[in-house]
């Protein structure tokens, strides 16, 4: 069962090369790439708002929010969309990309507390503080980001969708695919958000529970990326044929698309990585800190005590009873 008629005149009819698959290529409405523009426009806005108050904002967050959403509009809004109707090995660069990597890029941008920070708390405006504030402490939020949750629907979106009729049956029509594609970077966010723990989020955990998470996670990932460079046989109908005179079989382009699966797994093992650590640096230098003030309280407090011993020694008289440093 492959793509309608309807689906295949969005398709591209050259060979995938770089300067066509990064081409612009007509589509019926490019969901994503519309939703990432207004994400864009409302980020930006938010950081503007927040320095005509004379706050600050790192650049480098907004910069990883807009990386974010250029990655997922490299994959879904350039010729590669439509190459990915045609091609497993491309529709696993943009699976890949939208569930491991764009995510990560769009968290690291701290886009809640952004959105806390930007908008008022009382009076005009403050519907959208409340909102979230309220969507935070909701039990439905704090339910579908539990490991029990987030972690089936991250192996569902891999071996419940190639293994079953699922893929074959979206891949029919374009909105199909996009909703697909929605899904992957949905499920995504899900997955890394309480393990990035840059945003507040409805649950806090460790940093070794969400190192723990995250390795519970990959290998089910690797292993899958293993399975489908192995096989021999096609595992969805959709791409069971392929463009006459594109020098591209159907299996082969399926192994491609698990070596490029296996690949990706260890991105975000890294930057995640990466990221608990200097998470894990800061609230040590910030413990450091505490540590040295109150340090240097007890140093004054003493100092002052110290002094007044000496006052009283000077006049001859002696500290009433119970007076002691506390």
């Amino acid at each position: 069962m492959g793509p309608t008629t309807a689906a295949l005149m969005w398709m591209p009819l050259h060979p995938p090369v770089l300067r066509t698959l990064v081409a612009w290529h007509p589509q019926p409405l490019p969901l994503l790439p519309t939703l990432c523009v207004v994400a864009f426009l409302v980020y930006s806005w938010g950081v503007l708002r927040l320095r005509r108050r004379g706050h600050t904002w790192p650049v480098g967050r907004w910069i990883s929010f807009t990386g974010g959403l250029v990655t997922v509009v490299a994959v879904t809004g350039t010729a590669l969309n439509g190459y990915a109707m045609r091609l497993f090995s491309v529709h696993m660069v943009q699976h890949m990309v939208l569930s491991m990597v764009s995510p990560l890029l769009l968290l690291m941008g701290a886009p809640v507390m952004l959105c806390l920070r930007a908008t008022p708390a009382r009076g005009a405006g403050s519907f959208l503080r409340r909102t979230v504030v309220r969507c935070l402490h909701s039990r439905v939020l704090s339910v579908i980001t539990k490991p029990a949750v987030t972690l089936p629907l991250f192996i569902a979106s891999l071996y419940g969708l190639y293994f079953t009729p699922v893929f074959d049956a979206a891949m029919r029509t374009w909105w199909g695919h996009d909703l697909m594609l929605l899904h992957f970077l949905l499920v995504g966010l899900l997955l890394f958000w309480p393990i990035m723990a840059i945003d507040p989020s409805p649950r806090a955990t460790s940093p070794v529970l969400r190192m723990l998470e995250l390795f519970v996670a990959m290998p089910f990932h690797a292993f899958f990326g293993v399975i489908v460079m192995t096989s021999t046989t096609l595992l969805v109908q959709t791409f069971r044929t392929t463009p006459a005179g594109w020098g591209i079989t159907p299996v082969g382009d399926q192994q491609l698309g698990g070596g490029i699966a296996w690949a990706f797994s260890e991105i975000p093992t890294l930057l995640v990585v990466a990221v608990l650590f200097v998470q894990w640096a800061r609230s040590s230098d910030r413990e450091a800190r505490r540590s040295d003030r109150a340090a240097d309280r007890h140093d004054d407090a003493l100092d002052a005590y110290n002094a007044w011993l000496g006052r009283l020694a000077r006049e001859g008289s002696t500290p009433p009873r119970g007076r002691g440093l506390r």
